[in-house]
């Protein structure tokens, strides 16, 4: 029995930390398919597009609005988008940069969160965002 309960989260906690799943975050499976392109880079850049306008749209704002939420599920489509690229792109510098990017925005996003009750932090943080994703976008180009 213990065997079987171990067995069983162990299972859990593994797909929780998958890095391409939409357990937690269900709605970023569909922004994925709307953003979906001929490639992975390119469902990427449609992200960056989406995300950029979806920050613009959350400037102003205060908590966890329905522009925020659409952000932060967006964010997880763009970070679990990173599975869908080829090998052989994966093994570029360039998607060595997006990866770095990934992370700059991933930390961008905290600090965003933490400052969601407070302007104009939060707005700062979304502009911060905005060019980060321009960055990576041109990143993304350049994997192409």
């Amino acid at each position: 029995m213990h065997r079987l309960i171990g067995t069983l989260a162990l299972s859990m906690l593994l797909i929780g930390l998958s890095g391409c799943s939409y357990l937690f975050y269900p709605r970023a499976d569909d922004y994925a398919t709307q953003a979906k392109g001929a490639t992975g880079v390119e469902t990427m850049i449609n992200l960056t597009n989406m995300m950029e306008a979806t920050a613009a749209k959350a400037k102003g704002g205060k908590g966890v609005d329905n522009a925020l939420d659409d952000y932060h599920n967006q964010l997880h489509a763009l970070l679990d988008s990173f599975c869908s690229v080829t090998d052989a792109q994966a093994k570029t510098p360039a998607y060595d940069l997006a990866v770095t990017h990934k992370k700059e925005l991933t930390a961008i996003f905290w600090r965003l969160w933490k400052f969601k009750d407070n302007q104009p932090q939060r707005d700062q943080h979304l502009d911060l965002s905005m060019a980060e994703l321009k960055e990576l976008r041109e990143t993304l180009q350049m994997i192409k």
